[in-house]
């Protein structure tokens, strides 16, 4: 029986599709990873489950959408019925390890980590970090104050008042800095080359499974100068422009709230830009660990599927942030599958995909089944691998839907920012998408919103949903059947506890006692 293939996941944080060279962005914004994907099979229509990270991780990681997983908010728990894709992996014979820089990943107690033999935080205010109980002083310190700084980052990322006073400008710079709201790419670059080395000079008796999230496009933008010279050269003489981004960095409620009074469109593009060379920032570190794997011949037995948790509204659609609605610049996201020999070098898969099905594909790739029932569809990772995608015989038939269940944390702060564009914009609702073919219709509770050729329109300028009534009448119908079918699934157990026919499947893997 062939050696099961190490796998490394990416999670590049916040980045949109269309910012990418190997998408047909003309900025030099990823040379790194546009050349890594030369040789590999990229996915031109992946469309993540969520608009934003807690939910659109649940999904990859359990291969459910958000409404059936229900980790929605900043304060749930995901459900012990769920079982992750490392539980899954770690009960199959891998060893797990996160390096992670999103603090709502792997700070906050939501139930992610859940399987991980080893998870390196960065995105805290003591990041954990690997060799760590080397630093014996520091070691002790840090298994006493970890606790209490978890406790203290649940308590503002789950309370409305406390999240509305630390977005004041007046905090914004104070806790991004010293909570290392963005992580530290570059430490945890230097981690996971420098632990698959080790992992694997040490004569390693299992595979491993390596998760990495990079979130250096997320505001606030703060891009070292070269990348800005690189990618906007204009601007280093611009006072304006950077006394612009260091007022919208600090105004932490403008991250994902529409605005009160509307950018002007110098505005826009300073914004664009120092995002921009955020994502130049990163290509660059992630080119050390591409590279790595390239010259080691790690790619000889190892599959790396490097994807986005979702886009960035960047004031297109009246929007910024990630927090409402499912337009393309929030759910349309990179997938690039390469290595291992499973995936063909150069290959282009056309077709509407969720990246939900990214946990149904590593598990496919792994030779791993879920603990779940012989008729419980999400067990049958056979079937949903995106590897029929690759082959051509797709069975979700190039249909996919996508939803936005409002963050109610970013909701209590409009609230109180611009309480009058909450109806006209219909954010208290949750908004879902339907993909079919080259259409898109999308949906704010029941009432239809928009439906657009997304092929030859993808900024969705032109909404047809009058010109083309039977075309929306279908996917109303598509994405009202998928709602219904998701509120009728059988009741699950309360958050967090694991049914007790999950525990006998798990214990029959040997993965509990």
């Amino acid at each position: 029986m062939p050696r099961q293939p190490n796998i490394l996941f990416i999670v590049l944080d916040t980045l949109r599709r269309d910012r990418l060279g190997a998408y047909g962005y003309n900025r030099p914004t990823s040379p790194h990873l546009d050349a890594f994907t030369r040789d590999a099979t990229r996915f031109e229509r992946a469309i993540a489950p969520a608009q934003w990270t807690i939910p659109s991780h649940a999904s990859m990681f359990t291969g459910v959408y958000p409404s059936v997983h229900q980790l929605v908010q900043a304060n749930g728990l995901l459900s012990g019925m769920f079982p992750t894709l490392a539980e899954v992996l770690g009960a199959s014979g891998y060893h797990t390890a996160a390096f992670c820089n999103n603090p709502l990943v792997g700070a906050i107690d939501h139930g992610l980590t859940r399987g991980f033999d080893e998870f390196y935080n960065y995105g805290s205010a003591v990041p954990q970090r690997p060799n760590e109980a080397q630093r014996r002083l520091y070691s002790a310190f840090m298994r006493h104050f970890r606790p209490f700084a978890r406790r203290v980052g649940n308590q503002f990322a789950q309370h409305d008042a406390l999240f509305r006073m630390a977005l004041h400008p007046f905090w914004v710079p104070i806790w991004t800095k010293y909570i290392n709201f963005k992580g530290n790419t570059r430490l945890s670059i230097d981690d996971i080359v420098a632990y698959w080395r080790d992992y694997f000079a040490g004569g390693a008796d299992k595979p491993l499974f390596a998760f990495l999230n990079l979130m250096q496009s997320h505001l606030p933008f703060h891009p070292p100068q070269d990348y800005v010279d690189r990618v906007a050269p204009k601007l280093r003489s611009d006072r304006q422009a950077y006394a612009f981004m260091g007022r919208f960095n600090a105004d932490g409620a403008a991250w994902a709230s529409p605005p009160v009074t509307p950018l002007q469109d110098w505005q826009s593009q300073v914004l664009n830009d120092f995002y921009d060379a955020e994502i130049a920032h990163q290509d660059d570190h992630l080119g050390r660990l591409l590279t790595m794997l390239e010259t080691s011949g790690a790619l000889d037995n190892t599959l790396v599927l490097i994807t986005a948790d979702h886009g960035e509204g960047l004031g297109e659609h009246n929007l910024f942030g990630h927090g409402f609605a499912v337009h393309q610049e929030l759910v349309h996201v990179p997938l690039i599958l390469r290595g291992a020999d499973r995936v063909p070098s150069g290959g282009r898969v056309d077709e509407n995909v969720s990246t939900r099905r990214i946990f149904h594909t590593l598990l496919d790739v792994a030779g791993a089944k879920p603990p779940l029932a012989s008729d419980d569809p999400n067990g049958d990772v056979g079937a949903l691998s995106l590897l029929n995608a690759v082959r051509g015989e797709d069975p979700e038939a190039d249909v996919t839907f996508t939803e936005a269940i409002p963050p109610s944390t970013f909701l209590h702060v409009i609230e109180h920012r611009h309480p009058a564009i909450i109806e006209p914009m219909r954010l208290r609702q949750t908004w879902r998408g339907v993909y079919s073919g080259d259409h898109k219709f999308m949906l704010a509770g029941e009432t239809p919103q928009a439906l657009y050729d997304v092929r030859h329109d993808p900024a969705e300028t032109v909404n047809l949903l009058n010109e083309s009534p039977h075309i929306a009448a279908d996917l109303t119908e598509r994405v009202l059947s998928f709602a219904r079918g998701i509120t009728s699934h059988d009741e699950r157990a309360p958050q967090g506890e694991v049914s007790e026919e999950v525990m006998e499947q798990l214990r029959a893997l040997g993965y509990v006692d």
